[in-house]
């Protein structure tokens, strides 16, 4: 069971008492990322995510790395387009020292002009690296063609040009209007106790910052139908739709559709793709959530001349579901599958963490595992198919390529 407290300017801190283990998880959860980057500040979040880890007015940025690694520990952090989490993992003996740590690069980082400028440099490099990685390259593509004009389509590291231009003032105006309390996430998981983590972390219910402005709530996503130019061996393939939001009633047929279609060695278009027709390396589906919206898509990295066909097969595999559903047998199979990797993650005290901090960021309460297997359960065959109909027709297909363009494929 979770233990909830709400401090008196509004952060809250979730904790999760494990005693049978030795470890312990802990994440501070701010509800802001890329999409809420103002023009001019694209990659923000991200630049701020890396420059907590760099020097504080009590420990350098080296005194930072080693602090939690000189005990076994870990220390770390991502973005997302809607949230940033940091977040660290050490024995339970060691739990007020990653407090520690963590408040101190929370309220105490410098942002030092010399660290900062060396540290746009590093990202630009990452921008470059990612720019390099056509697997990974796509998938930010496909988000800017198909949320066009929307903060939801831009990369969560930004671009060059906007990254070159952060500032302190700009660091400081948005850590006012976006790292205020009320966004702030603590969750705690692992051999611990409810009452003593509360009083560890009493020093952020200190802070106060005035509430900033939300991010436009209505993404309109666009059809693409595009093929990029790139040099490469490979012909990478997105071919996608416009999901469901992360709190949409659907949203459990949906788990079901995509890990029945692109979510393992067994998956529907794993074994017609790859093992039946030989197409393909990768191939998998994914659907992204955010708040009011998603993306539902598939990926193939294939070779030039196989493009149409791939493309082909990712269609007529949507529409025989949308017609014609799944079978009984495939849709017990697709939940098992979903309930075992869900319940398997709950031998970690850092998925579990993770699992708090998320949901309560994302819902404003904790959906428990045994929720989520409830709710799994209630899907029908039924579902299936009116939730495939609900989201894909021909109409709202986008499809998107990366690779050589002497292509003949009819978009």
């Amino acid at each position: 069971m979770y233990q909830k407290h709400v401090l008196p300017n509004g952060v809250r801190i979730l904790t999760e008492e494990i005693d049978h283990v030795r470890s312990v998880a802990i994440g501070i959860w701010v509800g802001t990322g890329s999409r809420y980057e103002a023009e001019g500040y694209e990659g923000i979040s991200h630049f701020i995510e890396h420059m907590f880890f760099k020097g504080t007015k009590n420990r350098t940025a080296r005194e930072l790395a080693e602090s939690l690694e000189a005990v076994g520990g870990q220390l770390n952090a991502f973005t997302t387009k809607e949230l940033t989490c940091y977040f660290a993992k050490v024995l339970d003996e060691n739990i007020h020292l990653a407090i520690d740590v963590l408040s101190d690069m929370f309220f105490n980082s410098l942002f030092d002009s010399n660290e900062m400028e060396k540290e746009k440099n590093v990202i630009i490099e990452e921008i470059k690296m990612y720019q390099d990685t056509p697997d990974e390259l796509i998938h930010d593509l496909f988000s800017q063609y198909v949320w066009d004009g929307h903060p939801l389509g831009k990369p969560i590291l930004g671009i060059a040009d906007s990254v070159k231009g952060l500032n302190y003032q700009k660091i400081n105006h948005y850590l006012s209007t976006r790292y205020t309390p009320e966004k702030v996430v603590i969750a705690v998981a692992g051999k611990i106790k409810h009452d003593e983590i509360v009083d560890s972390l009493s020093i952020f219910g200190d802070f106060q910052r005035k509430t900033g402005d939300n991010a436009d709530q209505n993404p309109q996503a666009s059809v693409v139908r595009k093929a990029i130019a790139k040099d490469t061996e490979q012909m990478h393939v997105i071919v996608g739709v416009p999901g469901l939001g992360q709190d949409d009633d659907d949203m459990y047929a949906m788990h079901v559709i995509n890990n029945y279609l692109g979510g393992g060695l067994s998956s529907r278009l794993f074994q017609e793709i790859r093992e039946q027709r030989g197409l393909a390396y990768s191939v998998y589906s994914y659907h992204s959530t955010y708040v009011d919206t998603g993306l539902f898509a598939v990926y193939a990295g294939t070779s030039p001349n196989k493009t149409s066909e791939v493309v082909e097969c990712i269609l007529q595999e949507m529409t025989r579901i949308k017609n014609n559903g799944i079978t009984e047998k495939e849709l017990n199979k697709t939940k098992a599958q979903i309930k075992g990797n869900l319940l398997l993650g709950l031998e970690s005290v850092s998925s579990r963490m993770s699992r708090l901090g998320k949901s309560e960021i994302s819902f404003g309460r904790v959906k428990t595992a045994e929720e989520a297997v409830e709710k799994l359960e209630k899907v029908t065959l039924e579902d299936i198919r009116r939730v495939m109909n609900r989201i894909w027709n021909n109409e709202n297909v986008s499809i998107l390529t990366l690779g050589k363009k002497d292509l003949d494929i009819d978009f």
